[in-house]
């Protein structure tokens, strides 16, 4: 097809997606949903499990084959940004502040569900209904359960600010304990790549031992350059936005060449940019959030291509059933217990386990590094897919419940003896 064409429809893909992903997430808004919600059903809907069932496949002939391959890379770009960002947002400084709260929610709500996550596998390895290359071997086992167990930051600290309760208690241990569940989460969805075909893969000795080097030297060597070169006074670069940017860039490149997914190495640029103070710099983290939030609807429609809820059978409905009792049970309730261990209120361990059951645009990121590495096929991704949306959709119902559940009775108040009519004035 000529290039010219090819651009064409690129383009006009583009502008589609943006309109109807904008209109979709200003409903999920309305609905008191988070914006994501929205994002991922239009993906859904524009894919082949809504308007591909329409005479003419609408699908195809909106998202043509030749214009797949360029829509995916500017998706994947979006993508890198956002997981910079996720790694930047990471505040170290609320950990320290509730510590054993924090560490306890964090330790409990992801290993639970993990090792539930991690039975699911090994029934569905023995039942042999999957077509994933690594089905019956260890990454698919050590996958699944990081599928489960996974927290989404980003989602979890947008539906805090939309209720007005950032800076509060909840807030800043839900927030830090989700940090803490990222860095293991992605630490573990790495270990479930050694060892698979992904192209570029090395040993996975080597592999561990080449993302040990690269972990170290972005922490102990770029981390300090950059913060001596940001406190310099009269630096050429007074923003640090355009070096945010070159090193998620970086970053994603270096992982990518090591056999591994790129947005290790951008979770882990944004993991180690100095943040002034502690907290990370308001204006590098707009410019960050604004420059892939534009872009990720496309990635929700890339993932939308790949999900055909017709091709579900009773089983496949049935596992999305054990996965998210499993993984909401484990997750939610883990979160609470740990709350309540950790010295909190029942009102506040509640929220913190509606909370950390969110996992929204960070699982789908998740689930297209396995379906990409071939540790999952396309049925199972479109049943994870659907237990991420459905965990996250949860979490604005369950909190208002919560509100509803606790919220403090009025005590009528005992008129005063002399105001009651007829009493006598006891003075």
């Amino acid at each position: 097809m000529n290039m010219d064409v090819v651009t064409a429809d690129v383009v006009g893909a583009i502008a589609l997606v943006l309109g109807v992903s904008s209109l979709l997430g200003a409903l999920a808004r309305r609905l008191g949903q988070p914006t994501v919600v929205g994002q991922i059903a239009a993906g859904i809907i524009l894919g082949p499990s809504l308007l591909g069932r329409l005479p003419g496949d609408p699908t195809d002939h909106l998202f043509p084959h030749e214009a797949v391959p360029f829509i995916s890379v500017i998706a994947q770009i979006a993508v890198v940004i956002f997981m910079f960002g996720v790694g930047y947002e990471i505040d170290l400084r609320s950990v320290r502040s509730h510590r054993r709260a924090v560490s306890l929610i964090a330790t409990g709500a992801i290993l639970i569900p993990l090792a539930l996550g991690s039975g699911i596998a090994m029934a569905v390895q023995h039942l042999g209904t999957f077509d994933g290359r690594h089905t019956d071997g260890r990454p698919f086992v050590l996958f699944f359960g990081v599928a489960t167990s996974i927290t989404a930051l980003p989602v979890l600290a947008a539906i805090v600010r939309e209720r007005g309760i950032a800076g509060t208690l909840v807030g800043n241990i839900s927030t830090a304990a989700a940090g803490l569940m990222d860095v293991a989460a992605w630490l573990l969805l790495a270990a479930a790549l050694i060892g698979t075909d992904v192209p570029g893969s090395r040993p996975w000795l080597e592999t561990v031992l080449l993302l040990a080097g690269f972990i170290a030297l972005m922490t102990l060597v770029i981390r300090p350059v950059l913060k001596r070169w940001f406190e310099r006074p009269g630096t050429v670069l007074s923003s640090e936005a355009p070096v945010a940017f070159v090193l998620a860039a970086a970053g994603a490149w270096a992982t990518a060449s090591l056999g591994l997914h790129p947005i290790f190495g951008a979770f882990v640029a944004g993991f180690v940019m100095p943040k002034p103070e502690g907290a990370p710099d308001a204006d590098v983290l707009r410019s960050m959030e604004q420059a892939g939030g534009m872009l990720l609807p496309l990635f929700f429609v890339v993932t939308g291509l790949t999900i055909n809820l017709g091709a579900l059978s009773g089983s496949d409905v049935a596992l999305l059933g054990v996965i998210l009792v499993c993984g909401t049970g484990g997750k939610a309730a883990a979160g609470y217990a740990m709350a309540r261990l950790g010295g909190l209120g029942t009102r506040q361990s509640a929220m913190i386990g509606a909370l950390v059951n969110t996992r929204g645009l960070t699982e789908l990121i998740a689930l297209n590094v396995g379906l990409s590495a071939g540790i999952i096929d396309d049925r199972l991704f479109t049943v994870l897919v659907l237990m991420a949306l459905i965990t996250t959709a949860m979490t604005g119902p369950l909190l208002t419940a919560i509100d509803r559940r606790y919220k403090p009775v009025p005590v009528p108040s005992k008129p005063c003896p002399a105001s009651v009519p007829g009493a006598r004035d006891p003075s």
